[in-house]
């Protein structure tokens, strides 16, 4: 049998090499019986309450671009270091200016009597006295004729369904984003909804809203539930009047900081796994599951793996991002400062749906790494975590970088009682179970752990990316 030249012979063995693909990404047994130690660890520790608690009670309220919020990223800065992150510092992030200062409404008249309400975010401020008009869904409204409601109020009173995975709030988020420029194009004085949320109690749920380019803003605000019903049943014996008044507005601009901190790797350090969760919080409540609880976790999962005996290969990051809540203004201005170290993002996982336990996990990894992301699944699915490779999406602030081409993963959390409490007055710490929060803890460390320590990667690439939405 002829030989075959050297040159043939190279020219071969690199065609075979490029159709085989990437090499299957794994993690060492080591590494997985060490996360099995992490995650009891885990489990038995309270370090994540205790963050919380501090947050929430040292801080409390943080509306992005607020004194308290500049508070907030002091307080990170100091627990970064008290809790021995190798590397903590701070990267700007502007943004608008809103501010909250007092709102009011009532219906006028023979029925005369306080409505309970809230000025969404974005609002401008005014006081407006008109007839209302009721549409039972978005549609309704945005199908009206321009200027038909010309000196009235529009409310939608759209019913928000309660699930686990709150896949109603949705609906409900249009129709606090799109509504009021449905009212201004209808051409509405004032907008009213009923509150994105799935409790009966009489503490409305604000949240941002948007006016589209070219339209005059309008008051806009939302109602609580039970006077949501209310406004209806009276509408129902006829026309009812009503007067809002909001005292809001945009008030030029603010800098507030992604503040981030790092436990360095002990051999590829210059590679990151990335978790983190939001640092600003809406005003009425205390921000304890939206989102000091994504805060808390993630920096006692990044703590916890610290204390190890032997650091992960790569490095963990933890980031508490700047202002999500008014527009994912901290996740945009970090995927926009790293936009030429996505390769060096190993994988990316958020925290912001509360504090109920996790219940499923999955990665957009590719297939060659999804032996990986099973074997992590595995370590996981003592804590009760199913892994389901179909559902879930990347976070909200973690989402840009997605869209970049950072790999990501999904650790869902069961959010049944979320929105009963989500940007309302009753958002307080009493609402979280520390031993579901540990769990949560227990799940990001493990993740974490064995991501940082996997042989090969998850498929961050810089490349346009069209993530699943979450």
């Amino acid at each position: 049998m002829r030989a075959v030249p050297w040159f043939l012979a190279s020219s071969l063995l690199v065609a075979g090499t490029l159709h085989a693909g990437p090499r299957a990404t794994v993690i060492p047994a080591k590494a997985i019986a060490a996360a099995t130690q992490l995650r009891e660890q885990a489990l038995a520790s309270n370090l994540g309450y205790e963050i919380t608690e501090s947050l929430t009670t040292e801080v409390g309220p943080r509306l992005a671009g607020s004194e308290a919020d500049a508070h907030a990223v002091q307080w990170a800065q100091a627990k970064f270091k008290a809790l021995g992150y190798d590397k903590v510092w701070l990267e700007e992030v502007h943004f608008p200016k809103w501010e909250r200062r007092s709102e009011h409404a009532a219906i006028i008249g023979d029925h005369a009597q306080p409505l309970s309400l809230i000025a969404l975010g974005g609002s401008p401020g005014g006081t407006v006295e008109a007839e209302v008009v009721r549409f039972a869904d978005l549609a309704s409204l945005e199908a009206v004729p321009a200027g038909s409601l010309a000196g009235k109020i529009a409310f939608i009173d759209h019913h928000m369904e309660r699930a686990r995975d709150g896949a109603g709030y949705g609906m409900g988020s249009k129709v606090r984003g799109r509504g009021p420029s449905a009212a201004v194009r209808a051409g509405a004085a004032a907008y009213l909804m009923r509150s994105a949320g799935t409790d009966s109690h009489r503490n409305p749920h604000t949240g941002i809203t948007r006016f589209d380019e070219g339209l005059t803003p309008i008051p806009a605000a939302a109602l609580a539930t039970p006077d949501a019903e209310q406004l209806t049943r009276l509408l129902a014996l006829g026309p009812v009047r009503v007067r809002v008044a909001l005292d809001c507005g945009w008030d030029g601009e603010a800098t507030s900081y992604n503040v981030v901190g790092e436990i360095r790797g002990r051999s590829k350090p210059g590679e990151v796994v990335l978790i983190g969760g939001h640092l600003d919080s809406w005003d009425p409540g205390t921000g304890a599951i939206d989102d000091g609880a994504g805060v808390g976790l993630t920096m006692a999962a990044g703590a916890l793996i610290g204390e190890m005996k032997q650091r992960p290969a790569r490095t963990i990051r933890v980031v508490a991002f700047a202002n999500e809540e008014q527009g994912l203004y901290g996740g945009k201005a970090y995927a926009a400062r790293h936009i030429g170290d996505v390769g060096k993002h190993q994988i990316a996982a958020e925290s912001d749906f509360g504090a109920g336990r996790v219940y499923a996990f999955r990665s957009g990894a590719p297939e060659y790494a999804q032996g990986a992301v099973k074997q992590i699944a595995d370590v996981l699915a003592p804590l009760g975590i199913a892994h389901t490779p179909d559902e879930g999406g990347p976070g909200p602030d973690v989402g840009p970088s997605a869209t970049q081409g950072v790999a990501w993963a999904s650790l869902r959390q069961d959010g049944t009682d979320y929105f009963d409490y989500h940007h309302t007055p009753d958002d307080t710490l009493d609402k979280i179970d520390p031993k579901a929060l540990a769990q949560n803890v227990a799940a990001y460390a493990v993740f974490a752990y064995l991501a940082a320590n996997a042989d090969g990667d998850f498929g961050s690439e810089a490349k346009k990316v069209t993530p699943p939405q979450e």
